[in-house]
């Protein structure tokens, strides 16, 4: 089933296309991949879908709703989450208040929900609130098999371990939709091993991931499907196997051969 779609999708910054006249599928319970040269405009991509930015023209549909111009944090309550290429954690929190942070966005339309509302709840209410959601942080602390620096400020992390702490923040959230900018960028081998099973581990939750990699042994072994971006244009898409095979996208990657 399709999960997401943009039809026609184009983002114009002044005379430059960034993103152009893209037709995007992600099928629920899938693991995408978007990829292209640097500047393909993978990351203007994210930016429409998520709200960070508008598109020019062009239309994004999620669950069957069309949600093109929604501001980021309508799109984040309706079940989209996603990390950046650049590390955007609190630093001078810890790790176990980072991930609490994500669990405010779980707020739904129960008005008794609102941060106004909850400032007017009793002292005992507030505190059991609390209590819930600093067990429900631990959690995710624990699926990333992080909590042993549950109380480390985000700054002191090692890189591969701020990269795994943005991830659960981002779930934190339940969403149906996680996208994932460059995971493994600068991730020695061992951290993106790590990152393969952490993926895998998401999938089996039931959330759909889309991500933007470089890393393309990454990309192969993990993805179902595949995007290929090309400045600006989709070029190609298909299994790994049809995309490590396809002439445009090693074209896009290699260049072309001088005649």
């Amino acid at each position: 089933m399709t999960l997401l779609e943009t039809k026609h999708l184009t983002r114009e910054f002044g005379g430059v296309i960034a993103v152009n006249d893209v037709d995007f599928i992600v099928k629920e319970g899938l693991v995408t991949g978007l990829i292209g040269p640097n500047g393909a405009g993978k990351t203007t991509l994210f930016n429409q879908i998520t709200g960070v930015d508008k598109p020019t023209s062009g239309s994004i549909f999620f669950a069957g709703s069309e949600i093109t111009g929604f501001p980021a944090w309508k799109i984040s309550r309706l079940g989209i989450a996603r990390t950046f290429q650049n590390i955007r954690l609190y630093k001078e929190l810890t790790a176990v208040e980072n991930v609490m942070m994500g669990l405010h966005f779980k707020v739904g339309e129960d008005p008794f929900q609102h941060r106004f509302i909850q400032a007017l709840k009793s002292y005992v209410f507030a505190s059991r609130e609390n209590r819930e959601v600093y067990s429900k942080a631990m959690e995710w602390l624990r699926f990333f098999d992080i909590d042993q620096s549950a109380q480390e400020f985000a700054r002191n992390l090692p890189y591969g371990t701020q990269r795994e702490l943005e991830i659960a923040r981002a779930l934190a959230a339940e969403p149906k939709l996680l996208f994932l900018d460059e995971p493994a960028a600068g991730m020695n081998p061992s951290e993106t091993e790590h990152l393969m099973h952490v993926v895998d581990k998401i999938r089996s939750l039931g959330v759909t991931v889309v991500l933007i990699e470089h890393d393309m042994k990454l990309v192969m072994n993990i993805c179902d499907q595949i995007t290929v971006l090309n400045f600006g244009m989709k070029i190609a898409d298909g299994t790994p196997n049809e995309i490590k095979k396809d002439k445009a996208v090693i074209e896009a990657y290699l260049g072309r051969e001088e005649e």
